[in-house]
Parts: C-alpha cells; structure tokens; sequence
C-alpha cells in the first residue's frame, strides 16, 4: 500500500515524511482493516513529526482522525460488517485494568496505545485498530466532513464541558483552527457566547462567520471579561493574557498535547479562584457523545483537501497557519 511514512523526526520544512510502499497492516484479534477514504491532519500529527511528543514508535505512520471502509475482520471481531463506514481516533487502546480505567477514566491510561504515534496511523491506504475504538458515523457527514470529528472535534468538545461554561455565559478561544471552528458551533448551539482571540485576518473572518461575538488578535484587550476560556494554540505565552480576561472564578482550560513554556505568573492571576486546567486525550464516551451532538446540531466542518502524497505540504500549511478550518488527506486519491 501506498503510505507516508515517518523515519525519524525533523523539522517540517525539511519534507521528512516519505510516500512509499509499505505492506498493508492485518487486523489482530478483535481488530478491524479499514481502506482509508480520508485522514484529517492534526497539529498533533504535526507534533509528532517534528519530535515535539517524544518517538514512540520509529519508524511511524502518523494520522489520527481516519475514515474508512471495514475491509477484513480480525479473529473475534464482530462489532462492524464488512463494507461497514468507520472512524478511528487518537486513544487506540487501553489497558482497562488500571485505576484510571477502572474508575471511568480511560483518557489518563497508565499503559494507552495512540493511533499515529505508539501505532501507524491514517497517512496510508489502511489502516487496523480494535473494534472496540473505533466509530460508527452518522451518515449525513461525508467522508471529507467526518474526518476532522474524530479528534479536532471530539476534543473541542471535551475542552467545552472542562470549561464549564453554562448557556448564556462568555466563552474565548484562543487559536482559531480545526478544534475552534468545530467547538464554536457546539458552543453557539448551546447559547454561548463566543470570543476569538488569534492572529491572521483569515481565522478572525471565519470565527465571524460562525458566529463569534468579537475576533482580534490575542494581545488586544478584549471588550468583556469572559467566564472560560480554551487555549488551543501551543503557545504558552497565550496563558497570562487569558488569565487576565477571566472573571473571578474563571475557568481557563489548556487544548493541546503539547505547549511551549508557560511565562512565570503572577500569583494576582491565578487569585480570586480562577482555574487552570489541561485536557489529556478522550474517553470513548465523549466521542460517542459528540458524534451524536454533531449530527442533531449539524455541525459542518471547513475543509481544505490534500492528495495522500502531499502530507508534508499540508503539515507545512498548517504549520503556516494557512489553513482555514481543518486540512484533511484524500487517501484514495
């Protein structure tokens, strides 16, 4: 089959991922073969090639947010008919026996497998996970439409409910990507009202259109105080001007896997019972959760779509910050 393929880390604009031939993956016992129709890209990918997230796997086939056709069934493996739409994510196995596991809290495994990082993703032709990971997809999302669900979505929905925020209330994103312009339809379906706070004219534009109350850049003095906010840019200088817009009680909830440094803080920032809190990966039922919402609001996600052999020029686009909503890969094309 026809994948990119990571041999070592490096910068992205170095192109270090290789379109080769590899051997198509078979499915273990209780695992499912999908042929990839589409594989969104993530800035999680884009951490993972660059070395950001420590190599766990080497060499790897990044992409997490995959959809595909149900190919072949592993021994015991029942859960999807054959010809069956499915979707694969970032979490790919846990260990179910841990006391993170046994008490509900999957996404913090003290032995978890990822999709695209400690196992080859979506940047191929197929791909194999455990059934019991992967996603049926509500049928009025296309292939292009679901792909960016799976992880873009699916975390910005549980960075939402992190957050706290209640019908009515002021909500600001920081960094108006793939997550954000997926989390603000959740939010704007819930009556929140939403503030974007990113750079680039582009990203300020479509948080406008899917209707944002207020977009500028991070550093302006926003026009309200805000009752939550998500930081889903990797930057940590972003923490100290989203502390300083909270209210007192305020809830500020850091999106991403991967972050630079945090300035030092002034304690004043953080008094007054305002809250900093991080997300750690999903469980299963937030993405079944989110699947089901997506559908009844619907969500419709902005896609700028590549050919499977130019994922080092998406990565770079996206690096770039040239993407508009969410890249995703055409691994049939």
């Amino acid at each position: 089959m026809k994948a990119c393929v990571l041999h070592a880390p490096a910068a992205m604009e170095t192109n270090p991922l290789e379109f080769a031939d590899v051997p198509a993956p078979e499915p273990g016992r209780g695992e499912i073969l999908l042929r990839v129709k589409m594989c969104g890209v993530c800035r999680t990918d884009l951490h993972v090639v660059e070395g950001e997230l420590l190599p766990r796997k080497s060499p790897v086939i990044p992409g997490h947010q995959i959809v595909g056709v149900v190919e072949k069934l592993g021994e015991g493996a029942r859960r999807f008919p054959l010809g069956a739409r499915a979707g694969i994510a970032w979490l790919r196995r846990t260990d179910g026996v841990c006391e993170y596991c046994r008490a509900g809290m999957e996404n913090l495994c003290d032995h978890p497998e990822f999709t695209g990082y400690t196992a080859d993703g979506g940047f191929a032709e197929y791909a194999v996970a455990p059934e019991d990971f992967a996603y049926p997809l509500p049928e009025n999302f296309g292939d292009e439409q679901a792909a960016p669900l799976l992880c873009a979505g699916i975390i910005g929905f549980r960075a939402l409910r992190l957050s706290g925020i209640r019908r009515g209330g002021r909500l600001a994103f920081y960094g108006f990507g793939a997550a954000a312009h997926v989390a603000i339809q959740v939010a704007r379906h819930w009556d929140v009202e939403v503030f974007a706070c990113t750079r680039g004219a582009g990203h300020q534009q479509l948080a406008r259109q899917l209707g944002a109350a207020w977009a500028g850049e991070a550093a302006a003095e926003p026009p309200v105080k805000f009752d939550a906010a998500i930081i889903f840019a990797p930057a940590g200088e972003l923490v100290p001007p989203a502390l300083r817009a909270l209210k007192k009680g305020g809830v500020l909830v850091l999106g991403g896997i991967h972050m630079s440094a945090i300035p030092e803080l002034d304690y004043n920032l953080v008094y007054q019972e305002r809250v900093i809190r991080s997300v750690a990966n999903n469980t299963r039922q937030d993405g079944e959760e989110f699947l089901r919402a997506a559908a009844e609001i619907p969500i419709r996600t902005r896609v700028a779509m590549f050919p499977l052999r130019d994922a080092n020029r998406a990565l770079n686009e996206l690096k770039s910050d040239r993407v508009n909503g969410a890249a995703v890969l055409d691994c049939s094309a």
